[in-house]
């Protein structure tokens, strides 16, 4: 317990799924959260989006653990937003120093070529600048700070390699590498850290819909998850259909503690050993 006591961390896309999670395990481990949540349905996306319930729940769940929480309905594509959520954050909890850009959205799967252009725009506004947006709302209070910091950017496997109908998803998360790596370099004289995680499949809305059932299974008129885990199985190497968001968690927990304190500029993989079959 306690690997990162008295810290603050920022937390994007946390009302619920891996956001959620890893505000949870953060505060389990002794941190205080700001959190945000665009908490609305995203046009163009095959599930539900999280809602202002599923962001009072997470409030609860931090506030449980006894520790505080700060928590902003704010979009990832609307800078002075997220910014003021930032800075009201660290008025009232007087630090930051982590930082989990984890905000993102799936989409339908399509050919390339058969991409809507407001469908590729909102991709790369959200998994990609809204990345950038969460990191340059926070920068400025790390480095006024002079504490260093930890900043983890949530890509995907699918950052580290291609997948066929997924070419806009595909495209924000490999953006999201060169993002990091850019600010590793611009950072570390700051001693702030900044590393990307990179999931396999993960059990929480953005695959467990109807959408992606089709895609794995369009053998059947109406699959289900059950019908939907050996077919996503087949992407890892171990023999699991997806992992789950504590195991996303822990990684962002060690990256954002001293254990990770020399690790900057690194890719790491959460993944079932896809990236290698």
């Amino acid at each position: 317990m306690g690997r990162v006591e008295g810290k603050v961390a920022f937390i994007t896309g946390a009302a619920r799924g891996q956001g959620r999670s890893h505000a949870i395990r953060l505060a389990q481990e002794g941190a205080d959260i700001i959190a945000i949540d665009a908490c609305e349905d995203q046009p163009n996306i095959p599930y539900p989006g999280a809602t202002e319930a599923d962001l009072a729940e997470t409030v609860r769940l931090v506030e449980a653990l006894d520790r505080r929480i700060i928590a902003t309905k704010a979009d990832v594509r609307d800078f002075a937003a997220l910014k003021a959520a930032v800075d009201d954050g660290v008025a009232q909890l007087g630090r930051l120093d982590i930082v989990s850009a984890n905000a993102g959205i799936g989409v339908e799967p399509r050919l390339t070529e058969d991409v809507p252009e407001e469908v590729w725009t909102d991709m790369l506004d959200v998994n990609l600048s809204g990345v950038w947006r969460a990191a340059k709302a926070a920068i400025p209070h790390m480095k006024a700070a002079g504490n260093g910091g930890s900043i983890i950017l949530t890509s995907s496997a699918a950052g580290l390699r291609a997948y066929a109908n997924a070419g806009a998803y595909v495209s924000a998360k490999h953006g999201v590498v060169g993002l990091m790596r850019t600010l590793a370099l611009e950072l570390a004289p700051h001693m702030i850290r900044v590393n990307s995680i990179h999931p396999t499949q993960v059990d929480t809305d953005m695959i467990q819909n109807e959408a992606t059932y089709r895609l794995f299974r369009p053998d059947l008129e109406h699959p289900t998850r059950e019908d939907f885990a050996p077919a996503s199985q087949t992407m890892n190497a171990l023999p699991i259909p997806w992992v789950e968001a504590i195991d996303i968690s822990n990684a962002v927990l060690f990256l954002a503690s001293d254990e990770a304190r020399y690790i900057t500029g690194v890719t790491l993989s959460v993944d079932a050993g896809s990236n290698i079959k």
